[in-house]
Formats: structure tokens, C-alpha cells, sequence
């Protein structure tokens, strides 16, 4: 489906208006507390979070212990374009990031998050999407925004804007997020067994460095997989 119609709006505020008409929901929501981004005809929530999922772990939880149904929205970037502007809003040059997002990008999100995943009421929705992000370039390397540049860089991004919805899988019971392990893994598996079929994949991006150590801490702490022996320094897992 194609937004180019709406890309006034923040990657954000277009991905929350899209579910509120979806769902006939109200946006800015306030209830025990929150504002949420929608709140549901069928009183249900849904939060859109683009980056930092651990940073709403505590309102999800709160919400979950409510008994309210709650969704998140993760959009996962798979095709970048890039639009550099100068500082009076002048297009200095377009360019498309070669970089391809992966379903697996996820696990570092994840990472600050799993204590949710598995709640009756708790369902991950994530969007595969096409985005177009705009920069401003200065005069000098500066630090960005959320400071968490290792190096100064002579721009700051300004705004993204939604350009296209490519498709969306929902993660919400212990078998959704175990068909993300790649096909054919031995019943006993380490993360080395995970990384070499993940790059024999054609169809994950070339860019991709699989993490198949994040993979399994991340299942691990979801207690969706445990351990059953140390071999060659690797440590093995199977199926709970």
C-alpha cells in the first residue's frame, strides 16, 4: 500500500492515524495514567514505537497487569531513501542506503523487552517497511540528538516519512517466534549451527550478520529454549 499521499505526517504519527482508522480508534488516548496512541474500539491499546522498544517495557507492563489487550507496532526498515537538505530546506542530494533490514534486526530490540512477549494479552505486530528519512547537513560534525554518535557527523536527521507498507507478521504465542529459527536446525543446536544456515539463506539481505548468540540469549530468557550440554566450547539448546 502506498503513503505517499500522507508523507506530511512522521513515520509515527501516519503509522498511528493508519491504525486508528483501522480500528475506529481514538489517538492520544489518556487512561490509569498513560496516553496511548490508540486506544481501540474494542478497547484494546495500541502503542507505535520506532526505535527502543525497552523504553515503553514499563507502560506495556503496567497496561498488561490491567487486563487491557495490547498491541505494539514495531516498524522494521527494509528500504531507505535518503534526502539531504541544507539548513535553509534546500534538496542538496537523494540517494538510496544500500543497507536492507532483516526480520532478525529485531532480537537487539528484543533484547530490552522479552519480559512481555509472552503475556496472554501482548501481541507484536511488525511492519516491513519503505521509508524516506531527511537530513540536515552543517557546517561542522555535530553530535546527534539522543547523543549516541560514537563519532560527530556533519548532519542530523530532521524527520522520516512512511513511503510504503511491504507486509506485517504478528509475533504472539511461543510458536511465532520459534518459526524465526531458520529451517533445518538439528533438534540440539548452538549458535554457530544458527549463523551458518542464516547465511545460506538467500532470502535474508547480504548485509546481514547473523547473531546467533542473540538469537538464543533472547529465546533463552523468553524460556522458550534451555540448554541441554556444553560441546567445543558452544553451548546447545533444544526446544522447551
Amino acid at each position: 500500500m502506498n503513503f505517499s499521499t500522507i508523507n506530511e505526517s512522521s513515520l509515527h504519527n501516519t503509522i498511528k492515524n493508519f491504525y486508528a482508522i483501522q480500528t475506529n480508534g481514538k489517538t492520544e488516548h489518556k487512561l490509569h495514567n498513560h496516553v496511548y496512541d490508540v486506544f481501540t474500539e474494542k478497547e484494546e491499546v495500541i502503542e507505535i514505537q520506532t526505535a527502543n522498544l525497552a523504553k515503553i517495557l514499563p507502560k506495556v507492563l503496567d497496561t498488561l497487569e490491567k487486563d487491557i489487550p495490547t498491541k505494539v507496532v514495531f516498524p522494521l526498515v527494509t528500504k531507505k531513501r535518503i534526502i539531504t537538505k541544507t539548513e535553509d530546506g534546500k534538496i542538496k542530494s537523494k540517494r538510496t542506503s544500500p543497507k536492507r533490514g532483516s526480520i532478525f534486526d529485531i532480537f537487539i530490540e528484543l533484547t530490552g523487552f522479552y519480559p512481555a512477549l509472552l503475556h496472554k494479552n501482548f501481541t507484536l505486530e511488525i511492519l516491513f517497511v519503505e521509508i524516506s528519512e531527511e537530513r540536515t547537513k552543517t557546517e561542522i560534525p555535530v553530535q546527534s540528538k539522543n547523543k549516541q554518535r560514537r563519532y560527530k557527523k556533519d548532519w542530523n536527521k530532521t524527520n522520516k516519512h512512511l513511503e510504503n507498507i511491504e507486509k506485517s507478521i504478528i509475533l504472539k504465542t511461543k510458536d511465532d517466534y520459534l518459526k524465526l529459527l531458520p529451517q533445518n536446525l538439528e533438534k540440539e543446536f548452538c549458535a554457530k549451527d544458527i549463523n551458518k544456515l542464516l547465511k545460506a539463506d538467500k532470502n535474508i539481505p547480504k548485509n546481514y550478520h547473523p547473531n546467533g548468540n542473540l538469537i538464543i540469549w533472547v529465546f533463552n530468557k523468553m524460556e522458550i529454549i534451555e540448554q541441554t550440554k556444553v560441546e567445543n566450547r558452544s553451548r546447545y539448546y533444544k526446544i522447551k
